[in-house]
């Protein structure tokens, strides 16, 4: 479709004119410090997504998950968040040595709410907390240690409008398998058949394998 076909936005001015003013309660939920019902979602999750800008502004959005309360509470003000093997690509982190502004959206399974956290963020190498994030032998080898600067709840309507958590609407067969989008995709060595295997049964096996150290 051709842009010029498009009737853009332009300024605060015509969307306040399209969404309307903010309700009260969306501006007071704000704060800049951990409520204790932070602290319990925050255990209770064990999923994320993290957002992040270069210094240029280009964006990406990486999910981080592992056990619930993977996300450490350090004091009222600071989180961290564990690394784990992954593909290496370190997008989101590559973007935080230019920028450390981060977004991160906590979710809890079965809860349409979700927990927005903003702040300033920085990798952390090494710090007595790491013993604390062990996970089936897998020591992380670095953090993404959060800064808070905005923190509040957001409310459920994406989530009840989308269905998310109704396993009526799941239909995850209807597209190919992830072995058959990767061969579609990428150029790759391994046969269709050998990707198979490599993303069956047993990649949840490999979860944590790292070619680092794995605990002290």
């Amino acid at each position: 479709m051709e842009s010029s076909e498009f009737v853009e936005v332009t300024s605060e001015a015509e969307l306040r004119e399209l969404l309307g003013a903010p309700m009260p309660r969306a501006i007071t939920k704000e704060r800049v410090r951990l409520h204790e019902r932070d602290r319990e979602w925050l255990a209770t999750s064990p999923f994320c997504l993290v957002a992040t800008a270069d210094a240029d502004g280009a964006c990406d959005v990486s999910p981080k998950g592992d056990p619930a309360g993977f996300t450490l509470v350090l004091d009222d003000t600071t989180i961290a968040i564990p690394e784990r093997p992954g593909n290496r690509r370190a997008d989101g982190f590559l973007n935080v040595l230019s920028n450390p502004h981060v977004g991160l959206i906590y979710l809890v399974p079965g809860r349409n709410e979700t927990l927005r956290i903003n702040g300033r963020a920085r990798l952390v190498r090494e710090a007595p907390f790491f013993d604390r994030m062990v996970v089936k032998g897998h020591r992380p080898s670095f953090a993404l240690v959060v800064e808070i600067e905005q923190i509040f709840f957001h409310c459920a309507k994406a989530f009840l409008r989308s269905e998310l958590w109704k396993p009526e609407t799941w239909n995850p067969d209807v597209l190919p398998s992830h072995a058959r989008i990767v061969k579609s995709l990428q150029p790759t060595e391994e046969t269709l058949e050998e990707l198979e295997r490599y993303y069956g049964p047993e990649y949840a096996t490999r979860l944590y394998q790292s070619a680092r150290p794995t605990a002290k």
